[in-house]
């Protein structure tokens, strides 16, 4: 087995805490009185030998598909490694977005796979381009992975892009991967799941990013019937089932998932004006337009932001990410789906480190 392993990862997981956290990029967390019912719904005894049914049918009615084509996992990395493992074996070549999240090209090379990647240009504001990838990909090429929105952008992809992706994969014989775990942070114009456009396609996503829910590991898979059977069974020899108090609280929230998703748009549409209000005020900074709680701001001039994030966090205590993580050292990644206040906080230090000549 190839010992693959994510920088990022690594990082999120050791770094110091900072006072205002601009780098985590999940939702503000909910609470228990956030999820209703969630006491009474815990229960040790139970069965779920391929998902909680009631899980896999409220991820099925949310998606307006049938249960056979859902399989849980956790959280969208577990679902992205399942689904890779349903389709690669040792030796496929994959085509990878760039930049990315490394985690989906340590899951590649830790199956034996090689990947190869084609470019999400920031001149082109990292607009997904299914011509790139077609010129990109090989008779070889058994898979590609994007993410739609995109991390570490959080720009969507142009309209028809994913439609015309799906054709693409369908007449050259590959299967593509779409992390959507972002999707949900997308409030007005939210793109139809990749995976109800085309049987070439699968979407990945989870309860984390969007609803606040991280501590319960839910993501899911939404595929064809037959891929999604081979999910299944490659999770068989992964971790065999999800743990059952956290799958019931999953239920449990989709159950209330307007109304957690009505709590999510107003962190996202309290803080969004505050993200565009700062990053308009410096012009020495030119970031996409992101439609999720990410973006990627990088410094015009192309000098390393690494000095600039290493200032932010040992003089003010706010913490963004490093560029370098994604391959681009002159950009640093913003989460904005934090608790509104600690976020005003943490972008108006952004905003006087910027000003801060020495």
């Amino acid at each position: 087995m190839v010992r693959a392993r994510s920088a990022y990862m690594e990082w999120a997981k050791s770094r110091p805490r900072p006072r205002i956290d601009l780098a985590g990029s999940n939702l503000e967390a909910c609470t228990l009185d956030d999820l209703r019912g969630a006491r009474e719904a815990l229960d040790l005894a139970g069965s779920s030998p391929d998902g909680y049914p009631p899980l896999l049918d409220a991820i099925a009615a949310r998606y307006g598909v049938t249960r056979d084509r859902v399989a849980t996992a956790v959280g969208c990395t577990g679902a992205n490694f399942l689904a890779a493992a349903a389709i690669l074996d040792a030796g496929d070549h994959v085509l990878v977005e760039r930049p990315n999240y490394d985690a989906l090209v340590a899951t590649v090379a830790m199956l034996g796979a090689r990947p190869r990647f084609f470019d999400r240009r920031a001149e082109d504001g990292f607009a997904l381009d299914p011509e790139a990838i077609d010129r990109a990909a090989t008779a070889a090429t058994r898979l590609v992975i994007v993410s739609n929105p995109h991390n570490p952008s959080g720009v969507l992809a142009p309209p028809g892009a994913i439609e015309a992706l799906g054709r693409l994969a369908e007449r050259r014989g590959f299967v593509v991967i779409v992390d959507e775990v972002y999707r949900d942070t997308v409030f007005d114009g939210r793109p139809s799941s990749a995976a109800t456009l085309s049987p070439a396609l699968v979407s990945t996503n989870s309860l984390t990013k969007s609803y606040g829910l991280a501590s319960l590991r839910c993501g899911w898979t939404l595929a064809s019937a037959e891929l999604t059977e081979k999910i299944r069974r490659a999770r068989d020899v992964v971790d065999v089932s999800g743990p059952l108090p956290a799958e019931r609280l999953a239920a449990l929230a989709f159950s209330q998932i307007d109304r957690l998703a009505d709590r999510a748009r107003r962190i996202v549409e309290s803080n969004r004006p505050v993200l565009r209000e700062i990053l308009d005020a410096h012009p020495e900074l030119s970031a996409a337009d992101p439609a999720a709680t990410l973006a990627f701001p990088r410094f015009r001039d192309g000098r390393d932001a690494g000095p600039f994030v290493r200032d932010l966090f040992e003089k003010d205590g706010v913490a963004v990410v490093p560029g370098a993580f994604f391959g681009m050292p002159s950009h640093f990644r913003i989460s904005s789906g934090g608790p509104p206040k600690a976020f005003r906080e943490g972008m108006d230090a952004l905003s006087r480190r910027l000003n801060f000549r020495p």
